[in-house]
């Protein structure tokens, strides 16, 4: 079975070589159980979100992975793929813009320390 290292290294090269933008890896590991990486992209247009997130699974399928879950490809603004131990989002920017997903998961570590003890 694939590392969630191995998940994550396939699902960047994939979304890569389909030219989506601005591809980020965030170790959530010490967040969250429900997943150790998330991967966050951007596409330029609906069809190359749909693009995006067909590849990643076309890929995992190959390597014997089994997506958990697919969300949003139909919609066109946000597409996810859930393979468990990586979460792949892609996002137009404007979405990716408004959510901010890198700036929630980034921040988190440090809103926690600066809770603690109050």
């Amino acid at each position: 079975m694939a590392t969630a290292e191995t998940l994550r290294d396939l699902a960047i090269s994939v979304l890569d070589e389909h030219k989506a933008l601005d591809i980020k890896s965030i170790d959530v590991r010490k967040q969250t159980d429900i997943t150790d990486y998330l991967i966050i992209a951007s596409g330029t247009s609906d069809r190359h979100l749909r693009a995006l997130a067909d590849a990643v699974m076309a890929c995992m399928r190959e390597e014997g992975v089994k997506p958990i879950g697919k969300e949003g490809l139909t919609v066109g603004d946000w597409a996810l793929v859930d393979l468990g131990d990586v979460v792949v989002h892609v996002m137009r920017p404007e979405v990716r813009d408004f959510y901010q997903l890198e700036r929630l998961w980034g921040e988190l570590p440090q809103l926690r320390g600066q809770n603690e003890g109050r």
